[in-house]
């Protein structure tokens, strides 16, 4: 696989691949006792839709999908929606071989664990993560029902019978009962918007496509999150190819 060069723009002009502005982010290490270090990676348009006629490949270029991959090498766990799973048709996280042994080479499983949040299971065992026996994925629901037929290693996080799921509660329990310390969240919009106001995120990667999609564009990267008011984010780097912009950004606090 050949690795792009990205123009990094802020802080120090330069070059980059995908592994370099990457390399050495040791989020674990920034990981509170009571819950995992949790990063959000979107894409968007210049006028903010997180998806063009519900997908995100519209929108994506190969830089993207390099940096969205390289990601996945740094976390304990990738935590996705349903919907997205579902729409975006999820696999086996790490499919390539070399990626899954930077992951080996930083003191990680070979592959991160897939966290799915379904309240209701609204998952099916065809689904292709779900059919490959090299995953392991932990459902968190409010559902009792199991998913039967899947190839995947599947274990359920469940809130108490009769109540729903509490996201900070769901952490601390990935934290403390799976030793899970970073987490990757690729959305959608609907789960971005449930961990924003309860302040579980702490860093935001967010690739912005040189594109406008107006009306054929489907919500923003964090659908209307009941926010008191704006987060303010700061800038870490931000870097550029073929017009795609890529800026990793730290919510304050």
């Amino acid at each position: 696989m050949t690795e792009l060069v990205l123009r990094r723009l802020l802080p120090q002009p330069g070059t980059v691949t995908a592994i370099e502005a990457l390399e050495g982010l040791a989020l674990a290490k920034m990981a509170a006792e009571q819950r995992p270090y949790l990063v959000l990676n979107m894409v968007a348009t210049a006028d903010g839709a997180a998806a063009v006629d519900h997908r995100t490949a519209p929108i994506s270029n190969p830089a993207d999908r390099q940096v969205f991959h390289e990601l996945r090498t740094h976390v304990d766990a990738v935590m996705v929606g349903a919907g997205t799973v579902c729409t975006e048709r999820y696999g086996r996280l790490v499919r390539d071989p070399q990626r899954r042994a930077r992951r080996v080479a930083r003191g990680l499983a070979p592959d991160p664990l897939a966290i799915v949040v379904s309240g209701r299971l609204t998952l099916t065992a065809d689904l292709p993560l779900l059919a490959d026996p090299h995953s392991r994925v932990i459902v968190v629901t409010a559902s009792a029902a199991e998913l039967a037929g899947c190839a995947a290693d599947v274990s359920y996080l469940r809130p108490a019978p009769g109540e729903e799921i509490n996201l900070p509660e769901m952490l601390i329990r990935l934290r403390t009962e799976h030793n899970v310390r970073s987490v990757l969240c690729e959305g959608g919009p609907q789960l971005n918007a449930s961990l924003l106001p309860a302040g579980l995120v702490d860093e935001l990667f967010l690739s912005i496509a040189p594109a406008l999609a107006g009306s054929a564009g489907s919500l923003s990267i964090v659908d209307r999150a009941p926010l008191a008011e704006p987060i303010g984010l700061d800038l870490v780097w931000l870097l550029e190819a073929q017009g795609q912009l890529f800026a990793r950004y730290a919510l304050r606090r």
